[in-house]
């Protein structure tokens, strides 16, 4: 028997442009689901990068 391999998959990676995160995070919060919610924030912040979004949003990387 030939079995694969699963592997994770990351929603971080294909979170490339502005749009892909505008409706990532819509989505989210159309579901309502906090759990949800915190979960693709740290999705974003994977795929922007925590510097990058501390910057973007005035929030300190800790605050984050």
């Amino acid at each position: 028997m030939n079995m694969k391999k699963a592997t994770k998959w990351d929603a971080s990676e294909y979170l490339v442009t502005e749009e892909d995160i505008a409706a990532y995070l819509n989505a989210t919060f159309k579901d309502g689901d906090t759990s949800v919610i915190t979960a693709a924030l740290g999705d974003i912040a994977r795929a922007k990068g925590m510097t990058q979004l501390a910057k973007e949003t005035s929030i300190t990387h800790d605050g984050l």
